[in-house]
């Protein structure tokens, strides 16, 4: 690819990088991800993901700006209060990175139109903050074969996870999606959301650039992936824990014997904030 002049100031520092370089940088801005979700863990990605030069940027999400969003959510400003999410998100990418071609999907993501939806892109980036969309987007993402990078966020904790089921590691054993790690749901009630326990808004920031730092790991093929692992940040502690997750081969979507073998989505999507 041929940048032009403005494209070779902006992404100077990455094209420095030996592993990045002019070639990787063209990889980004050729790249197609889709953000579930505008929010605490939203904002961030598609900020950096922007900044980044990924090229073409897909978004999901039904909701307004609403003025509680604003302590965590810092894609979007006072003035968009009210406005739709991804119009406000659209704003802000457009003033950060002119060069990224950012697609608004306006609504909510559901087993209608995950599969479709999620087979345009190279990779999914879930900031979604309920468990039915959760296991969904698991669930069209490995029917579409497409990694998924999610990320969890409650009070001061966070998770973080890279779904590639239909590949191995090293030893050669099959890596495990979101399903090997948690089955089903939460009793209700039992997790509390956001609304109700709260969230420390720069967490949200701390996961999500996690969360696009490992979206960009895989789009280049750089360093180790982080599928196979789950990372869990004490905010409080300021402590990091790097858990190996293994496949269950009792799956009921990846594993031996598949029980799940349609899309469908699972209960109600509800405000809560899924930590397990």
């Amino acid at each position: 690819m041929d940048f032009s002049e403005d494209q070779i100031q902006r992404y100077a520092r990455h094209i420095l990088l030996n592993e990045i370089g002019g070639t990787g940088q063209t990889r980004l801005l050729n790249a197609k991800v889709l953000v579930v979700g505008a929010g605490g863990l939203g904002s961030p990605v598609i900020l950096y993901l922007a900044a980044a030069g990924v090229g073409t940027i897909g978004v999901i999400d039904d909701d307004t700006v609403d003025l509680s969003n604003l302590q965590r959510q810092i894609i979007h400003t006072t003035a968009a209060v009210g406005r739709a999410k991804v119009e406000s998100a659209r704003d802000t990418v457009a003033a950060i990175n002119p060069d990224i071609n950012f697609i608004m999907h306006r609504g909510r993501i559901g087993e209608d139109n995950a599969l479709d939806l999620i087979g345009e892109y190279d990779l999914v980036a879930d900031g979604s903050d309920n468990f039915p969309t959760r296991f969904l987007v698991n669930d069209a993402c490995y029917f579409t074969k497409t990694p998924l990078v999610s990320a969890a966020i409650l009070r001061f904790d966070g998770q973080l996870y890279t779904f590639k089921p239909h590949e191995k590691d090293t030893a050669g054993n099959r890596l495990p999606c979101y399903r090997c790690l948690f089955p089903a749901a939460p009793p209700p009630g039992q997790i509390p959301s956001c609304a109700e326990a709260g969230v420390l808004g720069a967490l949200c920031g701390t996961m999500g650039s996690l969360q696009a730092t490992e979206v960009i790991k895989e789009l280049l093929g750089l360093g180790d992936s982080m599928a196979g692992s789950l990372l869990i940040y004490d905010g409080l502690g300021a402590t990091f824990r790097k858990i190996a997750v293994k496949a269950d081969p009792g799956c009921p979507l990846c594993g031996d014997h598949p029980t799940i073998t349609k899309l469908r989505i699972e209960g109600t999507p509800e405000e809560a904030c899924p930590t397990p």
